[in-house]
């Protein structure tokens, strides 16, 4: 049994090392394998509580059903 675990024990050992000797690099390479962890696993999570996605903005204004009224009163003085 004592084989099976020891490459595990191994790499173990060597992210601890590399957590102590260069933590920057470390916690970079754990942030970013955290993160397809989280785009595969957020949604679905989302989903079982009952999060609804909001109402798309439009992208255009309504034009109203009527027809359009010439604008008075801002004119330039001459």
């Amino acid at each position: 049994m004592a084989s099976l675990t020891a490459p595990l024990r191994g790499a173990y050992r060597y992210l601890q090392r590399q957590a102590h000797e260069q933590p920057v690099i470390f916690y970079s390479v754990v942030i970013g394998a955290i993160g397809p962890v989280v785009a595969f696993g957020v949604p679905p999570i989302r989903k079982h509580f009952g999060y609804e996605a909001a109402e798309r903005i439009p992208n255009s204004y309504p034009l109203p059903n009527r027809p359009r009224r010439p604008v008075q009163g801002y004119e330039d003085e001459e």
